[in-house]
């Protein structure tokens, strides 16, 4: 299979608007006194995990992590392995960072940057043990999908990232966007459905059931997880 040289997104599109949520005194507090604990930056360059987490250990990304409660326990539960978010909000990077120093919590870090501009830039090619993009915007008014950010590009760009078997996790509960997902992932070169072609997978155990989750399954939503694994 010939290799594929990822074709990134123009940067005069992007996946997200900047809200203008207003951060707590809590989390304001947590981006001076946690920020040199916690805070990766952009300017820093090539990830070295090694010197940042102190040891070599599997690798979960998160993009678009939100308020932060699921990457969170997902650290919290994992102790073995090392986590970094990737989030454009302030408050949930504040909250988020809040939450790991009350939780003693050493083997999280996080990007406030455009997460395109993480991958290209800061994390380096077969690093990723796993690849999270979980409830991304759906932008679901057809003249906002060029918006989306899971397109074939972006595939090539997770793959490039991750270690040969790791796995790429998508969900949403946007039923048009999962069919997206689905068409692109299995167009993209080099992975593989982990639970049959064209086939949505049960949420795995390591991703906790959010609140929103639970309010939709009570209003009868429903939930679309895609798991692929690289293969090449």
């Amino acid at each position: 299979m010939r290799e594929l040289k990822p074709e990134y997104k123009p940067k005069s599109i992007r996946s997200y608007v900047i809200r203008s949520g207003r951060a707590t005194d809590a989390q304001k507090r947590a981006f001076n006194d946690a920020w040199t604990q916690y805070g990766l930056s952009l300017s820093s360059g090539p990830l070295d995990q090694q010197h940042i987490f102190g040891r070599s250990a599997p690798l979960v990304v998160e993009v678009g992590f939100g308020m932060g409660d699921s990457l969170l326990t997902m650290a919290v539960t994992d102790a073995d392995v090392d986590f970094i978010g990737i989030e454009v909000h302030a408050p949930g990077v504040g909250r988020l960072m809040n939450s790991a120093v009350k939780n003693g919590v050493h083997n999280l870090r996080v990007y406030m940057a455009d997460a395109l501009d993480v991958l290209q830039e800061c994390l380096i090619d077969n690093s990723i043990t796993r690849f999270q993009l979980f409830f991304p915007d759906p932008w679901h008014k057809k003249r906002h999908h060029k918006r989306r950010i899971v397109q074939p590009y972006f595939a090539d760009l997770v793959r490039s990232k991750l270690v040969l078997g790791g796995v790429c996790h998508f969900a949403t509960d946007w039923e048009d966007y999962a069919d997206e997902m689905m068409s692109v992932m299995t167009k993209a070169d080099g992975f593989s459905n982990q639970v049959g072609e064209y086939m949505f997978s049960a949420r795995p155990s390591y991703r906790p059931l959010t609140k929103f989750e639970q309010r939709g399954e009570r209003l009868g939503h429903r939930i679309w997880d895609l798991l692929f694994q690289r293969t090449v």
